[in-house]
């Protein structure tokens, strides 16, 4: 399984937590990732999986980390000053250098000795999995970000002048894949426009959640909220408002702050709104605490980026998950607070769209409304009764559609196709005899 990201996004969790799952199914999983020191240190964040770390902490010292050994990673997203470089800046020797790079790992991994590459993004691992392991089967896994950046390029050629030759590369190591997951009926059309597959090898398979972290739990709400956000003063029966992610330009925090300071006045009693995430150090657009201060926001909280493994209990201590995003290819984070009891407030498009049931497991907005998105925090924490009603729902359907151990079934039958295995007639046989 091959990453050429560090550690930071959703793509990390749906890897961590598959190759968690997967030997349950008769899987074993390698992990080769690529790894910043303090910022996401994938020998940590993999602690108890196979992994192959590709340090990449060098490169943020170098004059131009993309020609370090090995190199830093290149982004989809264009940030200013960001080390890791948008892939339509890059031209071709470093698009060479980074495949070189990752072709020496996947060989250090036994890649050839695999029976399926599991490539996560359309990035350089697929140019040097045809390298070092031509005979060995791919799966590629779609997770919404290099659809953005073909989008990008397909609306202005000229953005970057690499641009168009990037995604030349990429629909090409699309084409080199024997299945292509997505993780939502939307996302496959909108994979059809800007990348040369048969539909027939795109394979429906959503994120999932670790149903061992995520389940509806008491917790001292005020003893979380107090460590977390000392001066916040909230209390153990005050609603709270969550928002959890990245700080880039599709998330639209920025609009989410706006619309709460709008609804805040109407507010039958206080709810404060925290934001937990931001990576460290990066965010696209205008930035949440420039954002506060614009507006005039009141009980608005940064409460900075904390480790998954944290996720569960500030979830528990909080009433309602906000996601505005407009281009979400799914959202982890709804499913996440879904399976705690949370009802979502999102977006109706894309993912969240097929997540959420309006008025039965949360509120979908119109994308990039400020009224409407207004109005859903305001009924969320004037109606506690209905709140509830639709988190509970939240949590029996996020168990029932979403719990990684039925999708990574799913994924090793996937796996046993590509491959000629006879894992999943084995599993079949076995479940038919037990």
């Amino acid at each position: 399984m091959g990453l050429l990201f560090y550690p930071r996004g959703g793509s990390a969790h749906v890897a961590r937590n598959l190759a968690h799952t997967l030997p349950q199914v008769g899987w074993d999983a390698t992990v080769l990732s690529g790894s910043v020191a303090g910022m996401g240190d994938a020998r940590r964040f993999y602690h108890d999986l196979d992994v192959r770390p590709v340090d990449m902490t060098r490169a943020l010292a170098a004059a131009d980390p993309m020609a370090a050994d090995p190199p830093m990673h290149p982004s989809y997203e264009d940030r200013a000053d960001a080390p890791d470089r948008v892939f339509g800046l890059l031209d071709g020797d470093a698009a060479e250098h980074q495949v070189r790079a990752w072709a020496r790992a996947l060989q250090s991994a036994g890649a050839a000795r695999a029976d399926v590459l599991h490539l996560h993004h359309l990035t350089p691992l697929y140019e040097a999995a045809a390298r070092v392991a031509p005979d060995v089967p791919v799966v590629g896994h779609l997770h919404g970000t290099e659809l953005l950046f073909l989008e990008a390029v397909e609306r202005d050629p000229l953005r970057w002048r690499y641009g168009p030759a990037w995604a030349e590369r990429m629909r090409g190591w699309a084409q080199q894949a024997e299945r292509l997951i997505v993780l939502s009926e939307s996302q496959i059309d909108r994979a059809e426009r800007v990348l040369p597959v048969d539909p027939d090898r795109y394979t429906l398979i959503p994120n999932g959640y670790d149903p061992d972290l995520f389940f509806p739990r008491a917790t001292d709400r005020r003893a979380l909220w107090a460590d977390l956000l000392p001066d916040a003063g909230i209390e153990a029966d005050t609603p709270v408002i969550l928002y959890v992610g990245r700080f880039t330009e599709v998330k639209r925090v920025p609009l989410l702050i706006e619309a709460y300071e709008r609804a805040r006045p109407g507010f039958a009693r206080r709810a404060p709104l925290v934001l937990v995430g931001g990576f460290p150090g990066e965010h696209e657009g205008e930035h949440p605490g420039d954002t506060i201060a614009r507006v005039g926001a009141q009980d608005v909280h940064l409460a900075g980026w904390h480790d998954h493994d944290e996720l569960p209990g500030i979830l528990a201590a909080s009433d309602v998950v906000v996601l505005p995003s407009v281009r979400e290819q799914f959202g982890q984070v709804i499913v996440e607070g879904m399976a705690c009891g949370l009802p979502a407030i999102a977006v109706d498009a894309h993912g969240p769209a097929d997540i959420v049931e309006h008025g039965e497991t949360g509120w979908l907005v119109e994308p990039d409304d400020l009224h409407t998105l207004t109005n859903a925090l305001v009924e969320a924490v004037n109606r506690p009764a209905e709140r509830r009603r639709r988190g509970a729902n939240a949590a029996e359907d996020a168990a029932e559609r979403y719990a990684w151990p039925a999708l990574a079934e799913e994924v090793a039958d996937l796996y046993a196709e590509v491959s000629g295995s006879d894992a999943m007639l084995l599993r079949t046989n076995g479940a038919q005899s037990g």
